[in-house]
């Protein structure tokens, strides 16, 4: 089990590198103001598999493949090949980015963990609400639907609106940042990195093969949608009140 010491620490400067196909490098992070605001974010020891359910909810494939084939709809195999690779690698240097810039913030402005969790809950209970609300709609009619030309696929949509905001979300950034945050040494960095970089290549794979599974996917994806979609407002509000409690407000 993945142990995150929360006790307050010095750390030297964040290295990350996570590149789709060579790994991920997490370096610690230097002393910050929001390292004394760490001892209040009490929460128990992330595992590995509790990391990967948090990060996979908020970047992984389900919520992909329908943008994704509404986008190549029409398009040769090997331009969604293309359209997908370059999305992911888009997506993964995003997310190098923001971990970058994350630590960077939290040192620079010193944001309080508990502040940077409790943003990141309230964003994803609110998309994750939005969604299910949208799937209990009732389907427009044939009649009320309006028909506009699809626009032809180009490889300038794999960074939007496939990598961004489709596959790298606000929340989780946000997420992401609050793991590496509390990490307290490079091992546990490189085993988020890891997490990251497998999260990537199953969106990968799963782009590529949304056509051939399509039908099947399809059914697939209304049933854990649904049930995603609870667990997604459920968690955002398990967030929420962890922040809260860290802040000493509830």
């Amino acid at each position: 089990m993945l142990q995150l010491d929360l006790r307050p620490r010095r750390q030297t400067p964040l290295v990350v590198a996570l590149t789709v196909g060579v790994g991920c490098l997490f370096g610690a992070g230097g002393a910050s103001a929001s390292e004394t605001a760490a001892t209040a974010w009490q929460t128990q020891p992330f595992s590995v598999a509790r990391i990967f359910t948090f990060l996979f909810l908020m970047l992984g494939p389900f919520k992909i493949i329908g943008p994704f084939l509404a986008i190549t709809k029409g398009a040769e195999a090997a331009f969604v090949r293309q359209i997908a690779l370059r999305a992911t690698l888009l997506a993964s240097l995003g997310l190098l980015v923001a971990a970058l810039i994350g630590e960077s913030m939290l040192n620079k402005y010193g944001i309080p963990l508990p502040i940077l969790a409790l943003s990141a809950g309230i964003i994803l209970f609110l998309v994750a609400l939005k969604n299910t609300l949208q799937q209990l709609a009732q389907p427009a009619s044939h009649s009320d639907a309006v028909t506009s030309p699809t626009p032809a696929p180009t490889l300038g949509m794999a960074l939007s609106p496939l990598a961004f905001p489709t596959i790298v979300t606000p929340y989780g950034i946000a997420a992401l940042v609050v793991f590496l945050a509390v990490s307290p040494d490079l091992p546990s960095r490189l085993t988020i990195g890891a997490v990251v970089l497998a999260i990537m290549l199953l969106n990968l794979v799963a782009m590529i093969a949304a056509r051939r599974i399509g039908p099947v996917l399809g059914l697939l994806l209304a049933i854990l949608g649904a049930v995603l979609g609870v667990i997604q407002v459920a968690l955002g509000l398990q967030i929420i009140n962890g922040s809260v409690k860290a802040l000493g407000l509830l």
